[in-house]
């Protein structure tokens, strides 16, 4: 996803990738964007021929909140926390919570 585009080609994985997972690819960290699956018409129907999966170049946030079956960046009972496996807030994206001067409680207990 960064410009120019350019393909880390074909690669086969043991797990199925989200949006906002995290991926190490030889010696680098990818953030999942956004996943599109191609299908093939084979016997008159279609079925899955691969997943394409778009990637940006990232660090892994080294906090995070486990929420509803999925992780988010961030402290999660903040108020201003996005609940986003990507983006962490709107009044201090890059982080930390720790000891951020727009820290507010009230969102929701993890």
């Amino acid at each position: 996803m960064t410009q120019p585009r350019q393909s880390l080609g074909n690669v086969k994985l043991d797990w199925m990738p989200q949006p906002g997972n995290y991926l190490d690819l030889e010696g680098k960290t990818y953030a999942v964007l956004e996943r599109r699956h191609r299908y093939k018409l084979k016997g008159g129907r279609y079925n899955l021929h691969k997943i394409a999966i778009y990637v940006q170049s990232a660090q892994r946030p080294n906090e995070s909140t486990f929420i509803n079956g999925r992780w988010v960046v961030g402290d999660a009972t903040c108020r201003y926390n996005a609940r986003s496996e990507i983006i962490r807030c709107a009044v201090n994206p890059e982080g930390p919570c720790n000891n951020c001067h727009h820290y507010n409680f009230g969102g929701i207990d993890p």
